[in-house]
């Protein structure tokens, strides 16, 4: 049960994540997990754990971390969209 936990809570940070920035994450509720997991996973090793805590995770720093994430993959799939265009 704990692993459908993470992957929910995962989810709802990346998508939150992709709210504040007004940027949606690529790959939908799989980017969502994903964002939000790697992003957590980054700002908590950046930032420390405080904060409050949900299932393992500190939610400031994870949405921080998923905040970069979210915008990291937006930058990369923008500069491989216009690489295509050119191509």
């Amino acid at each position: 049960m704990s692993i459908i936990w993470t992957l929910f809570i995962g989810g709802i940070i990346g998508w939150f994540a992709g709210l504040l920035i007004g940027r949606d994450v690529p790959g939908g509720i799989i980017g969502n997990i994903i964002s939000g997991i790697i992003g957590s996973w980054l700002g908590t090793l950046i930032l420390g754990t405080w904060g409050p805590e949900v299932a393992g995770f500190a939610i400031i720093p994870a949405i921080l971390g998923a905040i970069v994430v979210v915008l990291i993959l937006n930058a990369i799939l923008r500069g491989t969209r216009k690489l295509n265009r050119k191509l």
